[in-house]
């Protein structure tokens, strides 16, 4: 099932000698349970790509579905809406409000939507997250590796269509970024998420089931990573979603260290 879908996407910057193409006809499509990287230097349009899919920006030309909604045919209000209710964010900085406990963080994004969390499906993510005995602590008391984890049980409380990630390790060392992308891949699995990373790392798009190269605002290469291709949520029997309603398998695969 496809999930993400973008036609002729476009973004420039300026005119005449000036122009700058960030997005040249970017044309491309996520499916269900798929956890792919798009890779690129600085400047390759990467980011800006990431801000289009996720609604945060508005294109030049080009359009953008999620879950078959043509998200930039709606009025600025319904996107927010659409945009708290079917995409989930994780940021480089962790993005987390200081004055609220870890739990209150993860379920923010719902009770803004005046929505009653999943206590007990918030639980279980926040359980294979390793941070559910955390979950009174301030974060200026977590490490930046146990702040990341909360940004993406956050990204995963209100179950998503997909979760877009931005450079998700950037801020972290080498040890902690390779713990938060098995956690990723894990949840991903797990909870049949369907997940795009933003990053400029080589080695950690290689744990992605999908690598898409961009380079001067094109795609330039896609395609199945074989080494990492190995079922993610698109395959699994019962996906956890709005779509499905279901419970996700309690079995935690890969045996992630968990970080106190």
């Amino acid at each position: 099932m496809e999930i993400l879908k973008t036609t002729g996407l476009k973004k420039y910057y300026g005119s005449g000698a000036g122009l700058v193409r960030a997005l040249d006809g970017i044309s491309m499509s996520i499916e269900e349970g798929e956890f792919a990287a798009v890779v690129g230097t600085s400047g390759s349009g990467k980011s800006t790509l990431l801000h289009m899919l996720g609604g945060l920006d508005y294109p030049t030309e080009g359009k953008v579905f999620v879950d078959g909604k043509d998200i930039f045919a709606l009025r600025e209000t319904e996107l927010t809406i659409f945009r708290r209710r079917n995409i989930g964010f994780i940021f480089q900085n962790y993005n987390l409000v200081p004055v609220l406990n870890v739990y209150e963080n993860v379920v923010l994004p719902l009770e803004l939507d005046g929505e009653k969390p999943d206590r007990e499906f918030v639980r279980e993510v926040m359980e294979t997250l390793g941070i559910y005995e955390r979950r009174t602590s301030m974060p200026n008391q977590l490490s930046g590796g146990q702040q990341q984890r909360v940004a993406i049980a956050r990204a995963l409380a209100s179950k998503p269509a997909i979760v877009l990630a931005d450079e998700p390790t950037g801020n972290l060392d080498s040890r902690n970024s390779k713990e938060v992308m098995g956690l990723l891949k894990v949840t991903g699995e797990q909870f049949g998420q369907t997940i795009v990373m933003i990053t400029h790392n080589e080695a950690l798009a290689q744990l992605c089931s999908r690598v898409i190269r961009i380079e001067d605002g094109r795609i330039w290469k896609d395609g199945e990573n074989p080494a990492q291709n190995c079922g993610m949520g698109a395959r699994r029997q019962n996906p956890v979603g709005k779509r499905t309603g279901e419970t996700a398998a309690r079995n935690v695969q890969g045996g992630i260290r968990h970080e106190k």
